[in-house]
């Protein structure tokens, strides 16, 4: 098992969840978080932490392709080991739906 960030992180990026994990599998994108599945420990401490619920273990039901999108883009998007600044508009699409297909971006964050 392993935690996966889901599509409720997109545009969000909330980010407290970074400084509690014990063993820095986080990376970041432009606008969304990952987990490295295969440096997760599953020891769940980030999941009460993310205010969008966007942080889930992978043998919930229907996952799959979250856990392929966090194992992607954890191999190309720079690691993040401290909390940054959420997005000024975050609390904006905390509650939005299908935010994948509207908003996700392959890209690395602006500032790296």
């Amino acid at each position: 098992m392993t935690y996966v960030v889901t599509e409720a992180c997109i545009k969000c990026k909330y980010m407290d969840c970074v400084e509690v994990c014990p063993v820095d599998c986080f990376y970041e994108g432009d606008n969304m978080l990952v987990i490295n599945p295969d440096e997760c420990i599953d020891c769940g401490v980030c999941e009460p932490e993310c205010p969008a619920e966007a942080i889930l273990p992978d043998t919930e039901d229907g996952l799959a392709k979250w856990l392929e999108v966090n194992a992607k883009y954890a191999e190309v998007w720079p690691n993040i080991t401290e909390k940054g600044e959420p997005p000024a508009d975050a609390d904006d699409f905390k509650d939005v739906e299908n935010k994948f297909e509207k908003f996700f971006s392959p890209e690395p964050p602006k500032s790296a």
